[in-house]
């Protein structure tokens, strides 16, 4: 198991160090992606202060992770239903070949 280490991260242009068992490069990643999300926020609203970009950042994120989850949901049950369809067709042929059987060595 990895042992817990400090990684330091830049995000809107403050230093924080980060305490996790995560990757280093894994960290920094996520971190370029708020930074990024935050600049996105500030363009979108230059008048805002450093916690109004934060907290858009977040919902920005928040939206993010609520359609990723809807769609995978989504899919999840599109590929459930077709599975369940195969599988009523599946048995409906076996059905069938045994009662063709039955009735042909009767």
């Amino acid at each position: 198991m990895p042992e817990t280490r400090v990684i330091t991260v830049e995000v809107a242009g403050q230093r924080y160090p980060i305490r996790s068992k995560l990757d280093a490069a894994y960290v920094a990643e996520l971190a370029t992606y708020v930074d990024n999300k935050i600049r996105a926020a500030a363009d979108a609203a230059p008048a805002s202060d450093g916690v109004g970009l934060a907290v858009l950042a977040a919902l920005n994120i928040a939206d993010e992770l609520f359609r990723a989850r809807e769609q995978s949901s989504t899919a999840d049950g599109t590929l459930n239903d077709r599975a369940s369809r195969l599988e009523q067709m599946l048995d409906d042929l076996l059905v069938q070949a045994k009662t063709t059987k039955t009735l042909s060595t009767s």
